[in-house]
């Protein structure tokens, strides 16, 4: 029916057809947890989720991705781009899909503020 309740968590992410990404802060680290996907459809959400990551960085932050189903160039370009941005430190991305390490070494060869653990 029209007049049923949105899921929690603000605007209506359960519609069909769209596709949501949560984003949260990692419990007692520094860093966010991503769940779902990182395309088109949510690079918004991702590209503020990234900017806070930054504002709040300090040495390292962790990215945490199990929960990511997909993440497009252009989500592995913003996550790339803010690492190179950062003043120091480096970022930890923990259990990417597998494309995204794959996209970081064919555009982004050494690329040492990333650190990519599997």
């Amino acid at each position: 029916s029209v007049d049923a309740p949105h899921a929690a968590g603000g605007p209506d992410l359960a519609a069909p057809g769209k596709v949501a990404l949560e984003v949260s802060p990692l419990p007692g680290r520094s860093g966010i947890r991503a769940r779902g996907e990182i395309s088109v459809l949510t690079r918004t959400s991702w590209e503020q989720a990234l900017t806070q990551l930054a504002r709040q960085h300090t040495g390292v932050s962790y990215v945490e991705l199990s929960d990511v189903a997909f993440v497009d160039v252009a989500g592995v370009t913003a996550l790339a781009v803010t690492a190179m941005n950062l003043l120091a430190g480096r970022v930890v991305v923990e259990n990417p899909p597998p494309q995204l390490p794959r996209v970081l070494e064919m555009f982004w060869p050494g690329l040492d503020r990333i650190e990519v653990a599997l």
